[in-house]
Parts: structure tokens; sequence; C-alpha cells
């Protein structure tokens, strides 16, 4: 028997500005998250990754097509309040200088969710689930704890974003862009960690990146997003080593090789298929073909 995802969308479309010419930011796009797994959602800036994470934290609300939380549409009776599933389902935002109020300390951040979520600790088990979530993310709870967020670096920053976001005992983690204002040298702590959690807690982990590179290395699955649109998705090795759709192909070939020259690399012939990659705007609903073991690709529609 098939275990039911912790979180799953459904046929969901998001339309912006519909009259005139409308936007069509996620078209009848469907994925699950399950437990102790990572789903990478990759594609380029404004391809629909971060529509998709706005409509699982409820940010927006999807013109069609549903949103389940354990097989139950959200918003209905079983699921139960807007307060459970804030819980469950919690965020580490892209930009870790500007996610924590430089107003208050890191011992703030991290009480103020243990605070409406678990209101059962007094004081001193506040104190100890603190200093418990500062080790979890390797750092220092008697060095850190009291530091306002300019003392930080960035790296430690978006380790207290994850620690707040751990705070309140989520089942999914929606993680968007994690690295990507991070300094290189620090983003594979980050990386590491995001994984340490995914086995250690059992959580269902949504990473968003436009750099596929990274998606190996985190996540189990990978779908490609392109206009709105999923346009190839499966098991990341399948995917990643045995690219079947152009555009997948194109993001590959944008990675850095530093064995290959850039005028020797595939990346300008990749380049040509851009303009009938972009066909793929006009067509919502182009075939599904199976490539490989539960490796999909919605080709061009000619």
């Amino acid at each position: 028997m098939t275990e039911t995802p912790i979180l799953a969308l459904d046929n969901v479309s998001k339309v912006f500005g519909k009259t005139g010419n409308p936007v069509y930011a996620a078209r009848s796009v469907s994925f699950a998250l399950n437990a102790g797994r990572t789903l990478a959602l990759v594609g380029e800036s404004g391809s629909g990754k971060t529509t998709c994470a706005r409509l699982i934290m409820r940010e927006y609300q999807p013109d069609q097509g549903q949103l389940l939380f354990r097989g139950q549409p959200v918003g209905g009776s079983a699921v139960g309040s807007l307060s459970a599933y804030r819980r469950a389902v919690q965020m580490i935002f892209q930009d870790p200088f500007s996610a924590l109020n430089p107003a208050h300390t890191v011992q703030y951040h991290l009480e103020r969710p243990l605070r409406l979520h678990q209101k059962e600790l007094d004081a001193a088990r506040r104190r100890v689930a603190i200093a418990e979530l500062l080790e979890r993310v390797k750092l220092d709870p008697a060095i850190v704890a009291a530091k306002f967020p300019h003392e930080l670096s960035g790296g430690q920053r978006q380790r207290i974003s994850i620690a707040r976001a751990l705070a309140v005992g989520p089942e999914v983690i929606v993680a968007d862009e994690p690295t990507s204002m991070l300094d290189v040298s620090v983003r594979l702590g980050i990386l590491n960690l995001l994984n340490e959690m995914k086995r250690s807690l059992g959580l269902a982990l949504l990473y968003i990146t436009h750099d596929i590179a990274t998606a190996r290395y985190v996540a189990e699955d990978i779908i490609v997003m392109y206009a709105g649109q999923i346009v190839e998705w499966g098991p990341t090795e399948s995917v990643l080593t045995d690219p079947q759709h152009p555009y997948t192909r194109l993001l590959l070939s944008a990675v850095p090789d530093p064995d290959v020259r850039f005028a020797q690399s595939s990346y300008n012939a990749e380049l040509a298929d851009v303009e009938n990659i972009r066909r793929l705007s006009a067509v919502p609903q182009a075939n599904v073909h199976e490539v490989g073991p539960g490796h999909f690709i919605r080709p061009i529609a000619g």
C-alpha cells in the first residue's frame, strides 16, 4: 500500500491579471512531499517555483486544483485550524539578512515560536529547548543566544532561520533558495544541515533552487519547471544523468565545468532551442511521456 504523502499539490493553477494579458504562474502543477525525502524544484527565475511555495504556505489561493495535507483538502475540517497547518508546514527564506528582526536577539527569535506553538513549556524548559535547537544547527548557545542578527554572519543567520523553523516541530520544510545569498564557502554546510534534518527528524523537504547542480546533493526526486509548467520529473539521478527535455539540458549545460572551455561546451547549442522551448507557454497540456522508470517529460508540442 502506497503511503499517503504529507503534502501534495493536485492539479493546481494560479493566474495573475486574468483580464487583458494573464500570467500563468502555475499551470496544472501536481507533486507530492513524503516523510524523510527531499523533492527539488528547479528552474530559472519566473518559472513558477516561488509561486508553488507561496501556494503551499497559503499566501496564495489556487485558481484551480487543491492543496492536500495528509490526503485531506487544506481548509477542510479534517485538517484543523490554520494554526495547526502553520505549525506543520514551515518555510526557510532565501534572504537570511531580512528574515530576522534586527531589533531582537536570537533568544527572542527562537522563544517566540515556542511560546506560540508549545504553550505547555515554562520559561526554564524554553531555555533548554532553545539551547537544543542551537546545538542541532551547530551553533554554541552560550555564544549565540544573546546576539543580535547584525552580529552574525550570513551562514549563522540562515542556521538561526532553520532552528526557528524546527522550533515548532514541523512535518514539512519549504526551503526557498536557502543558499543563494550565502558565500560559496558556507553553502555546503547548510546543505549538509538540511540533509541531516531530513534523516534525523523524518521531515518532508521541498528544496527550491535555480542551481540544478545542488539538487543532486540534497534531493532524491527532482522537478524541472518552465513557464509555470512541470516539464520533466523523476528520480534525481535519472533526470540529471539522462535529461530528456531540452530545457533540462539547457540548465545542465549552464553549470560551470572547469575542464571544459565555454566555447566547447554544449550551452550554445542548447540555447538555440530556447525559442522552441518558449512555445511551451502556449501549450498548457502537452502529452506526458515516460522515458524511464518514474522519469517523465512533457515535450514541446509541434
